[in-house]
């Protein structure tokens, strides 16, 4: 390579050039008189980020937030990082070289050489953080995200240019259980419906009672032709025959669907689409006692316990009332127990923890504490949601959030869980889904206080619906935010 003579550089310009040689390749070898090499490094450069910039240009921030869940993306951007991390590393010490370091006295040497070798280290460690965060995303996604099978019906639903297969609306039932190592089965005690236009994104939150009695299914099906009046088995210890137990009970009883296991969820959708007139898409369960290591992996949570909370089977344990940061085990027994209070009570202390783990995950924090929040994370959610429609759920989650969120309580008064009312439930259901579509439209109903008034629990521990699912979270609730 053919190079033009210089004159000699102090230590400063050596590493001044060397550092805005980081910043713009090329401009090292320009100053020590490689031009071409120079030139040609500049122009990858500008190639690159004018390459990069016509792909954020030709894409919404939905899309490309979309696009980067992809596979094939993620496992781009790895190898990228790791090539371009190696390349930087090589193009910091072939930097060094050009600037002709030996000239320099020898402290000098010694310093510019230490200091270079430093800010090599220093431009490679983005590069070494990126590929872990993507690759540990990578995985974690891939472990909660099934992929859907490459012929059949379900194939055919995963299509780029139609991905809702001509729906209208998108029918998520997202499940709260309490699945532990110490126990066996799935109780379902916390179950909605997200309705989701998906044109809109308005949304209707659906909420059934894990005590409902006498749970209808659907008919023709095995749990309907053996239960053809209702959900209802023989009293032992306490009640195993109320919506919660759905699909605990499915599971155990392999031989009502041909010998076929893990049925639970299928027949739990099934179920809760009959009992609300819908069909429902796909379900998301996320198991209370992940949150717990969910909320160790961020280090706690602050609420603010209004009362002693006791737990335990022998009533041994206590959540002292108070402001302080709870770890994960008693944040969980401050939401989930039922000791001396009722299930809505404890359905609003739910809510509390889950909205003070939306404001206090703040990004600094996840990011700080990724590796254990990806672990955290397979942990605690499960799904059959094809890792294929991931890309385009995840635009349909920031459409959902800037748009119309209403709430739909079936609790009492409005719904007498003992001896419910299912056409009654169907028909506000229905109301429900017709006036989300208009936006302007007030909630539909609750057994909440009347909207006008200003928003706050219940006796009964249910809340008011909220437009903004954040704030319907926390509502009541001692949380305390950054």
């Amino acid at each position: 390579m053919q190079q033009q003579r210089t004159r000699p550089m102090n230590a400063g310009e050596v590493l001044g050039w060397l550092v805005l040689s980081a910043l713009a390749p090329g401009a090292a070898h320009l100053r020590a008189g490689w031009r071409r090499t120079g030139l040609v490094l500049l122009s990858c450069y500008a190639v690159g980020l004018l390459a990069m910039l016509a792909v954020v240009l030709g894409h919404t921030l939905d899309e490309l937030i979309g696009m980067a869940t992809r596979d094939s993306a993620l496992v781009g951007v790895t190898i990228g990082a790791i090539v371009l991390g190696l390349c930087w590393f090589a193009l910091m010490v072939h930097s060094f070289v050009v600037l002709r370091p030996g000239a320099l006295p020898q402290g000098g040497q010694i310093l510019t050489g230490t200091l270079a070798g430093l800010l090599s280290v220093v431009v490679v460690a983005p590069f070494a953080v990126a590929t872990n965060y993507v690759w540990t995303s990578r995985d974690a996604i891939n472990t909660i995200f099934r992929q859907a099978p490459t012929d059949g019906p379900s194939a055919a639903q995963v299509k780029p240019e139609d991905p809702w297969a001509g729906r209208d609306r998108l029918n998520l039932l997202l499940l709260g259980g309490d699945a532990d190592d110490h126990r066996p089965g799935v109780r379902t005690d916390s179950m909605n419906v997200a309705s989701i236009d998906v044109k809109t994104g308005n949304t209707v939150l659906i909420s059934l009672p894990r005590s409902l009695e006498d749970v209808r299914f659907r008919p023709g099906t095995p749990m309907a032709e053996r239960f053809p009046d209702g959900f209802r088995l023989p009293r032992a210890n306490g009640r195993n025959d109320l919506l919660n137990s759905v699909w605990e009970y499915a599971d155990a009883h392999p031989e009502l669907f041909g010998g076929r296991r893990g049925q639970g969820a299928k027949v739990l959708m099934e179920t809760i689409g009959y009992t609300l007139g819908l069909e429902i898409d796909w379900y998301v369960l996320v198991n209370m006692w992940g949150f717990a290591r969910l909320i160790d992996a961020i280090g706690g949570v602050t609420l603010t316990v209004e009362q002693d909370v006791v737990f335990g089977k022998y009533n041994e344990g206590l959540v002292k009332a108070g402001t302080r940061r709870l770890k994960g085990a008693d944040a969980m027994w401050y939401a989930r127990s039922r000791t001396f209070t009722d299930d809505y009570t404890r359905m609003r202390r739910q809510r509390c923890v889950i909205g003070a783990l939306l404001d206090q995950a703040d990004p600094a924090t996840v990011l700080l504490r990724f590796n254990r929040v990806a672990l955290a994370t397979k942990e605690l959610i499960s799904t059959d949601i094809p890792r294929q429609m991931l890309e385009h759920l995840v635009p349909l989650a920031l459409k959902v959030k800037d748009a119309k969120v209403k709430s739909l309580q079936f609790v009492p008064p409005l719904i007498n869980t003992g001896y419910p009312d299912w056409a009654k439930i169907r028909t506000l259901t229905a109301k429900a889904l017709r006036d989300s579509v208009d936006a302007d439209q007030p909630v539909v109903a609750s057994a909440a206080p009347s909207p006008k008034k200003t928003p706050k629990a219940t006796p009964s521990g249910s809340a008011s619906p909220s437009a903004d699912p954040a704030k319907g979270l926390t509502e009541g609730c001692g949380t305390i935010g950054r």
